[in-house]
């Protein structure tokens, strides 16, 4: 499929965090690799000056990365160029077509609050001057299914969904392509990736630090909001999808809505809500907040191929460790020649740990050295992170750039995502308090304990709760 490349970058929000942290350092990046090279317009209400933009762009850059080329920054730097106004005024844009000039096909890179997204996307195609012209929202896409549904019409009303990109950086992380890579490019994973041989799924996505400052917005999404509904989601889709018939982009992400769309709705019997202990002393959270830190779930799969296969996810703030890890627990053997049938890690199984570092390994069991036929479990590391890699803003960018759509979310995957969690959104079970540094909850230890428990991610050690 022929694509046509975007020919200038509009960033809306241009003096805003993630733009600091995240979108400058990544176009830097996209520049010294030859990924750039068009103009970058910055766009805010924020009472700066162009040259003031330019320095916040060079300091972000040197904070964000360990080697900057100054000369390579300079240039980069004095081609940026910035439009001081309100989004909801039309000079604001008519400012800004003067300043793009005779490109034809900008990209419209959306780093605002999401309530704001409609007012831009529709003053962009009052203005808008050619059908070569893109625009990129981030995440959250509505805050459940129904504002999710309104935020997807706002936008096809102004632009078709092929010129819409919902970016969610997770998608572009190394790892989680490799996940995607490894499922079906390799042949001794197909055979046993089903119910006959899978005995249970767990993904755990760990943080051990809490909100850091960000209480307020927390206090608007919540666990469940910020990491299931989006990030564990897409790796369930990628754990259980069917092979796509080719690599093609429409036929990858058909396979991931088909197995989304098999995920059965949660309910609150299969969800545990954990808040840790001080969260409601953070600035900006209510002194009786029920918002969720933490959430732990059984998601039951209705396919053919995974049908009875539990999937078990948590994620939490201020957890005992940093960590994202997936364990895929094959079934036992089903006789123990050598020993106990439940002795400790005498099942195989595959694990991708996504960070902090990138490993896919396969758990087996060995002889141990000596006179007995007894055996030690070993784990067979086939892949770790390369030292040199994209990250995940700087692939994203580079690919809405050009125009391709294979990491970014379709319109109904995301309304299929919030399905799923929908149900628990409007009626959930109360928090349960966790102590912050543990595991969270003790009760979401019931959720696995006939699957062996939770599983730790490799290299941390169980604790005392």
């Amino acid at each position: 499929m022929s694509r046509s490349r975007c020919d200038a970058l509009v960033l809306f929000g241009a003096t805003g965090d993630l733009a600091y942290k995240k979108i400058f350092p990544a176009l830097y990046r996209l520049e010294k690799n030859g990924r750039l090279g068009i103009p970058v317009i910055g766009v805010a209400l924020s009472g700066l000056s162009p040259e003031e933009v330019r320095k916040r762009f060079r300091e972000s850059v040197a904070a964000g990365e360990r080697e900057v080329d100054p000369d390579l920054l300079g240039r980069l730097a004095e081609r940026i160029q910035y439009v001081d106004g309100d989004y909801e005024k039309e000079q604001t844009f008519a400012s800004l077509r003067e300043v793009l000039g005779e490109a034809r096909s900008p990209l419209h890179y959306l780093a605002i609050p999401p309530s704001l997204f409609p007012v831009v996307v529709q003053q962009l195609a009052a203005s808008r001057r050619s059908a070569g012209e893109r625009v990129v929202v981030e995440k959250p896409f509505g805050r459940d299914l129904a504002s999710a549904r309104a935020l997807n019409e706002a936008l096809r009303a102004s632009f078709p969904e092929k010129s819409v990109f919902r970016i969610d950086h997770f998608m572009g992380k190394e790892a989680v392509q490799n996940l995607l890579y490894f499922r079906f490019a390799n042949s001794f994973v197909e055979p046993i990736w089903n119910r006959t041989w899978v005995e249970s799924i767990q993904i755990t996505l760990a943080e051990s630090f809490g909100v850091e400052g960000r209480g307020r917005f927390y206090e608007e999404v919540g666990a469940i909001r910020d990491v299931v509904q989006n990030h564990m989601l897409q790796i369930v889709a990628l754990l259980t999808m069917e092979p796509p018939v080719s690599h093609e982009t429409e036929d990858v992400r058909d396979e991931q809505v088909k197995a989304l769309k098999a995920v059965r709705p949660l309910t609150g019997h299969s969800l545990v809500r954990g808040q840790y202990r001080g969260y409601r002393d953070e600035a900006g959270v209510a002194p009786t907040s029920d918002v969720e830190t933490y959430a732990a779930m059984q998601l039951h799969v209705d396919s053919w191929r995974w049908e009875g296969v539990p999937v078990f996810i948590r994620t939490g703030k201020r957890l005992a460790a940093t960590a994202t890890e997936v364990r895929v627990e094959l079934r036992r053997p089903p006789h123990a020649v050598f020993g106990r049938r439940g002795e400790p890690g005498a099942s195989n199984y595959y694990r991708f740990q996504l960070a902090p570092d990138v490993v896919i390994g396969l758990g087996a069991r060995a002889k141990a050295p000596g006179e007995k036929m007894a055996g030690e479990a070993v784990e067979l590391t086939v892949s770790r992170r390369s030292p040199r890699q994209m990250t995940a803003y700087e692939r994203l960018i580079g690919d809405a750039l050009e125009g391709d759509p294979t990491l970014f979310a379709r319109q109904d995957a995301v309304e299929v995502a919030w399905r799923i969690v929908d149900p628990v959104l409007r009626a959930a079970p109360p928090v349960e308090t966790y102590e912050a540094g543990s595991w969270g909850p003790a009760s979401a230890d019931s959720m696995t304990r006939s699957f062996g428990g939770w599983h730790m991610p490799a290299g941390i050690r169980e604790i005392d709760r």
